[in-house]
């Protein structure tokens, strides 16, 4: 029997995965979850209509050209015949995966396709996968890449450098640098992998200390790479999807181009490249894998979508008819076209909520409201009324529906694991464990 994991960081790992699948979980109801996971996939192939310049800059509608779509899929450990565990796989189903890619006529991409799809100089097909595999336990040479190579699919190592070389359990150089020789590109996992104690605790010493503490994860994690392997490292993996904004100007000084998170959802050409969600393939929960898998698109939805995009007479946020990153979303119209307001006629009212607090701005001449509460629909309906100053009746109202893209909003399937009610993890054990011989490992295997 292999050794498992520590008692502490598989409690850490499981928290962190669980809770960012669990993130926004409103309703365990199947039917639901698959429309309004097909809801962003179906948006991908209608054409946006004329619309008036957006009232902000905002990200999360920002809509882009290319509407191809890429499945980030993480693995971690493997086995050939202990039962799996949440982080740990089973290579028999490893193989039914990796049949099902083939069977369903996916293309799997390079690490290096993918950044020149992200990065403008290339194109995908309507939908790909990028294989990526975190931490460099042995186990990925010894049990997935046979496979792997078999299928001829390229995929990514994520190493974190204080576990390349360091026993029986992890990656060696030697076993790394044949991997690349065969399809294999190697990214940063960090230098030690640190829970999010552990870096909480640099925060809470200061900017300063914080940052001496980031570049020693992500600077010189990534320097060590490149001076080991002799490759550029462009990209890297989040520990236990973790991240603060602190993280990303350090990631563009290291020069990251992309970086990953455990947070389900599909890559598009517009998805920030600091935060790219990726599914993490849990060994137990066989949905993890299936929910990956779900591109495809319904006609009958494509025309309802069609019918939703449609030109305002005054630019609003969220865009008619496009799907948004989030369940909190700030709803705002900007009526700096409108002459004669009354703003005390102003009334806003967001579907599930009735009239919001929205709040008039007479500087930008916007009428915003913060959304506080999850809306739990995949579509909210938000119209916005006024009468001009004097009038007796008001005008007819802005009337528009905006969807949530609830897969990327990390609703949980039927067998995934519920929602944590505590999202601090407690204090964690180290994630390398004590190194058995390696004559005990290979005999566990």
């Amino acid at each position: 029997m292999k050794i498992q994991y520590s008692c502490g960081s598989m409690r850490h790992i499981l928290s962190t995965i669980f809770l960012v699948i669990g993130l926004g979980f409103s309703s365990p109801n199947s039917e639901a979850e698959d429309s309004s996971a097909t809801q962003k996939a179906l948006e991908a192939a209608l054409p946006a209509p004329a619309v008036s310049p957006s009232p902000s800059t905002d990200a999360s509608v920002q809509i882009a050209t290319d509407k191809s779509k890429v499945s980030v899929l993480g693995y971690h450990d493997f086995a050939h015949r202990q039962a799996a565990t949440e982080m740990l796989l089973p290579t028999p189903t490893f193989r039914e995966q990796l049949q099902e890619i083939k069977d369903r006529g996916l293309q799997v991409i390079t690490m290096q396709q993918f950044l020149d799809w992200k990065h403008g100089n290339a194109t995908l097909p309507a939908h790909s996968v990028l294989i990526t595999i975190d931490d460099g336990w042995r186990t990925v040479y010894t049990h997935a890449y046979p496979i792997l190579k078999e299928f001829g699919y390229p995929f990514t190592i994520y190493l974190y450098s204080d576990f390349i070389d360091t026993g029986s359990r992890s990656l060696t150089t030697k076993m790394l640098k044949e991997m690349m020789e065969h399809g294999a590109t190697i990214g940063s996992h960090s230098t030690s992998h640190p829970y999010p104690s552990k870096v909480k605790a640099a925060q809470e010493k200061g900017p300063n200390a914080y940052q001496t503490f980031l570049k020693g994860e992500l600077i010189k994690s990534k320097e060590f790479l490149e001076n080991h392997f002799g490759k550029n490292i462009t990209t890297y993996a989040y520990p236990g999807g973790y991240h603060t904004p602190e993280m990303y100007p350090v990631a563009d000084q290291a020069g990251y181009q992309c970086l990953f998170t455990v947070k389900p959802g599909m890559v598009t050409k517009d998805s920030p490249n600091h935060t790219l969600p990726r599914h993490i393939i849990l060994g137990t929960y066989p949905s993890s894998f299936e929910r990956a898998m779900r591109f495809v698109a319904i006609d009958k939805e494509q025309q309802r979508l069609a019918k939703l995009r449609k030109a305002m007479a005054h630019p609003v946020l969220p865009r008619p008819g496009f799907a948004i990153d989030t369940r909190t979303p700030r709803i705002e119209v900007d009526l700096s076209g409108l002459e004669n307001l009354d703003p005390e006629s102003l009334v806003m009212r967001v579907a599930g909520f009735g009239k919001a607090p929205a709040v008039y701005d007479p500087e930008s001449k916007t009428f915003s409201w913060q959304v506080q509460r999850p809306l739990r629909s995949p579509q909210c309906n938000v119209t916005v009324s006024w009468k001009h100053l004097e009038a007796d009746s008001y005008e007819k109202p802005l009337d528009w529906t905006f969807l949530i893209n609830r897969s990327n909003s990390y609703l949980p399937l039927r067998d995934q694991a519920p929602e944590p009610t505590e999202p601090a993890p407690a204090e964690q054990k180290p994630l390398v464990p004590a190194q058995p011989t390696l004559e005990k490992a290979e005999s566990q295997t």
